[in-house]
């Protein structure tokens, strides 16, 4: 049966990897897709031809996915987006260079802050509760504070 579809064979799986791309998003089966279309094609032309066997077909659909995936990644895959919000879904960035009082004395290098509606714990060095600090870095969930002078 495969054989005897010819060269819609490539057609039919580019059609699928596409359909598959629309129920799982992830900008990567369309480009697959598009080799196979594209091989589709390129087998509409030569499909009687004796050099054109199932392993030069696969050998090339290997080769132009490759090729057709690194282009349309370097196109579409860019994440060099500028934004008027860069710090958006950065929450921790987002906070490096506020000050709060300390909730909880700094002890042993371990502290709680709160700010707006949410408590941080915060490392830096022993001090005081009620004590205003600046947050100066931020690292993994754990925020750095340093004594505002």
């Amino acid at each position: 049966m495969i054989a005897s579809l010819g060269p819609w064979n490539w057609w039919i799986l580019g059609f699928v990897l596409l359909a598959a791309e629309l129920a799982a998003p992830g900008v990567f089966l369309i480009w697959i897709g598009l080799a196979a279309l594209v091989m589709g094609t390129a087998s509409l032309f030569v499909w009687e031809q004796a050099f054109w066997s199932w392993q030069i077909q696969l050998l090339l659909f290997a080769g132009l996915s490759v090729i057709i995936t690194l282009i349309g990644r370097r196109f579409y895959g860019s994440d060099d987006a500028k934004t008027d919000q860069p710090l958006l879904n950065r929450r921790g960035e987002s906070l490096v260079g506020r000050t709060a009082t300390l909730a909880e004395p700094i002890r042993e290098g371990r502290g709680r802050i709160r700010l707006d509606d949410t408590w941080w714990p915060v490392s830096g060095p022993d001090l005081p509760a009620g004590m205003r600090v600046r947050v100066a870095h931020w690292s993994g969930s754990e925020l750095i504070v340093e004594p505002v002078a």
